[in-house]
């Protein structure tokens, strides 16, 4: 695998290592496969295969094709993070197969250094998110998380965070011990390097499910932390969002709070900055939240003041969500500086 560019702050990211295979449907096909419209769920191998073959012989597919496109939250965020500049590594698992190739490939294609070579032999093949759009417009996913769910501490090689500012961690990934454990060990290597370690927490389900383990994290090895109301007061049991931005800034020095439609609050010991949101039509919200954080880790990285760092991460949300697809089409870098912010 090559390595990154040797220019300026360099961002770690891990995360699931998911393969976006897209194509058109009719809505009736979607009831006859026994799918519900717009929403994403998890399923398991057999039924990701299954549908695999029913979108391959779906007739609006076969007539416009299947598009096959890298993704995962914490990808999305890197392939963000890139193209405002900054060097960028993801460790995440594929399988040596035509899907894990080529999320190899297109990972690196995009300027983030894959780091973990795709594995030979593999017991789970690599992980796919079965996306039938409707004419509508509609997203409708089926995610099998195969191999990618499997990353574990073997899979952080300490010497990858050689340089590394900033480490960025998908809280999806907690759903296992060994994840837990990768991360922790990330977190170490990210300090030793001299960085500054940070996740998101993902879902608040995910977080219902290992809030204690959560609690912990957030109030040790993590340097920042971002969430949006739900997750957060999911995270603390409480109604009352200040409240739960009070507790989380007592256990972690930078939290920030994402509120969809709503400027987002940034918390970094005593100072407190209100970053506004940019108010646009959206066409489709997948990755704002992956984007906010690609806008907000890059002003933080390159030093910018709290409240700028917010607005970068506003910007880039709002950029992503004008579009279809989770990830960014404009030049991002030239709307921060018509902004004064680069």
């Amino acid at each position: 695998m090559s390595s990154p560019p040797k220019n300026g702050p360099y961002v770690i990211g891990i995360g699931n290592a998911v393969m976006d295979v897209i194509a058109p449907t009719e809505e009736a096909r979607l009831a006859e496969l026994g799918i519900t419209k717009g929403i994403m769920q998890l399923v398991e191998r057999e039924r990701s295969e299954f549908l695999m073959a029913a979108q391959a012989n779906d007739h609006s597919a076969r007539r416009e094709g299947s598009r096959m496109i890298a993704g995962g939250s914490v990808a999305n965020t890197l392939a963000g993070i890139g193209g405002l500049g900054l060097r960028t590594a993801f460790i995440g698992l594929v399988a040596d197969d035509e899907i894990g190739r080529a999320y190899a490939a297109q990972t690196e294609g995009a300027g983030t250094r894959f780091v973990n070579a795709p594995v030979a032999g593999a017991a789970l093949p690599s992980s796919r998110s079965i996306i039938m759009v409707t004419p509508d417009g509609e997203r409708s996913m089926s995610t099998y998380l195969g191999i990618s769910a499997e990353l574990g501490p073997e899979d952080v090689v300490p010497e990858v965070f050689e340089g590394a500012g900033w480490l960025f961690l998908e809280g999806y990934l907690f759903d296992k011990d060994k994840g837990k454990a990768a991360f922790l060990k990330a977190a170490e290597c990210c300090h030793a390097a001299g960085g500054q370690a940070g996740i998101a927490l993902s879902d608040p389900f995910c977080v219902d499910r290992h809030r204690a383990d959560f609690r912990r994290l957030v109030a040790g090895p993590m340097d920042y932390v971002i969430g949006n109301v739900h997750e957060w007061q999911a995270l603390y049991q409480v109604e009352d969002l200040e409240e739960a931005l009070r507790l989380a800034s007592a256990d972690c020095g930078m939290v920030i709070c994402t509120r969809s439609g709503e400027d987002a609050i940034l918390i970094r010991g005593g100072e407190r900055a209100v970053a506004p949101v940019r108010r646009v039509v959206p066409v489709d919200a997948t990755g704002a939240g992956d984007q906010f954080a690609a806008g907000l880790i890059h002003g933080l990285a390159i030093g910018a003041p709290l409240e700028a760092a917010g607005r970068m991460g506003c910007i880039a949300a709002a950029e992503v969500i004008s579009h279809v697809g989770a990830r960014p089409e404009a030049d991002v870098r030239a709307l921060l500086r018509a902004e004064g912010l680069v």
